[in-house]
């Protein structure tokens, strides 16, 4: 296989890619791979095709398909069209990891947009209205009204956004989502609560509605502090809430209504504070109660995590055909354990799933 390659189709943005998913240096790829510091940086800037047998070692060392490197040109994304959910104490290798990952993600999506009937974007342009208003008009676009939205997920599939999962294996990546095109994505961190992912996913929302013709890189208004605003407005409607809470507002009353929004305790609690509802004095109160009882840190007693209806039904479809995960992997030329960390974590176990009758072929996940 090796004679059959042309080094000249050497791909240095998907080595660029490879790298920044394994998050490696040029000092330990090139001890990894036993070739020198100075040729993966030659490598890196463009200078000098590499020598097969070069290729081949950094292939090894990156654990990646060495056709990986030799398929077409792979779409990469820039910092400034990639909404973080946070960037507080995020680290740039960490960033660029999550970044390579959506190129990825890319990746899966075309493959399987070829073999699938994915629901299309619907996914309005709300630049002009502030952040709580825009809330109110998707709802009425979405026909949603006022009652909770009790799966994120589904709706936000249901309406176009391609969903993933993160592999960081850190709490500092929370989410981020762009367009490419017309299509918006989005990709949340499993390892946070339920209610935390849902706000993310809320929150990567009102960025694709408020932000997509912006630059994230913009500093002339707090795009992050927009986002939030959406995202509570949107997942807590003003009148349900003011509806639906006690008279009373207490830690125990927020802890006992938040399962109605399937949102966090402190998120309710903020919520409770920017609706007046509470007092500057009491919404203080009411966050240092809540996080003595473990509500800053995580979410006793909280709901049970979403799965993704459209990865479900991609997956079903193919092991019905006998198609693996594996093989899947194979015709991306990418490690299986991308594959895995994009969508796993949105699936249900195994043992949940029921093989369909039909094929893949010609089906519908809308």
């Amino acid at each position: 296989m090796s004679a059959t390659r042309d080094t000249a189709d050497f791909d240095v943005e998907r080595f660029a890619i490879a790298r920044k998913r394994r998050g490696l240096k040029g000092k330990e790829l090139a001890r990894r791979a036993g070739v020198s510091e100075v040729t993966v940086s030659r490598i890196a800037k463009m200078r000098n095709g590499p020598k097969l047998e070069t290729i081949e070692a950094l292939a090894r060392a990156l654990e990646y398909p060495l056709d990986f490197f030799f398929r077409d040109r792979i779409e990469t994304l820039d910092v400034d069209e990639v909404s973080f959910r946070s960037m507080s104490g995020m680290r740039a290798r960490e960033r660029e990891a999550a970044i390579a990952a959506g190129s990825i993600g890319l990746l899966l999506s075309e493959w399987a947009e070829a073999r699938f009937d994915l629901p299309p974007a619907d996914i309005p342009d709300l630049r002009n209205e502030d952040p709580e208003q825009a809330a109110v008009t998707l709802r009425c676009a979405w026909k949603l009204g006022e009652k909770p939205v009790t799966r994120t997920l589904k709706l936000l599939e249901s309406r176009g956004v391609r969903t993933f999962s993160l592999s960081e294996q850190t709490r500092r990546v929370d989410a981020f989502s762009f367009w490419r095109g017309e299509r918006p994505f989005m990709f949340l961190n499993m390892m946070k609560t339920a209610e935390h992912s849902v706000f993310d996913g809320a929150h990567e929302l009102g960025h694709l509605v408020l932000h997509r013709h912006r630059s994230l890189a913009d500093t002339l208004t707090d795009l992050e502090q927009e986002a939030n605003t959406f995202a509570a407005a949107f997942l807590m409607p003003r009148r349900d809430v003011l509806a639906n809470l006690p008279r009373r507002i207490d830690a125990h009353a927020i802890i006992r209504a938040k399962a109605r929004w399937g949102v966090s305790a402190m998120a309710l609690a903020r919520r409770c504070y920017t609706l007046e509802r509470l007092t500057e004095w009491q919404y203080r109160t009411a966050c240092i109660e809540l996080s003595r009882m473990g509500y800053r840190s995580g979410e006793p007693r909280g709901i049970a995590r979403e799965s993704s209806v459209v990865w479900n039904k991609v997956f079903k479809a193919l092991w019905a055909e006998r198609m693996t995960k594996e093989d899947v992997a194979r015709e991306l030329a990418v490690p299986l354990d991308e594959v895995e960390s994009l969508v796993f974590g949105l699936l249900k176990p195994l043992n949940e799933v029921a093989r369909p009758s039909s094929g893949a072929s010609g089906l519908s996940v809308v």
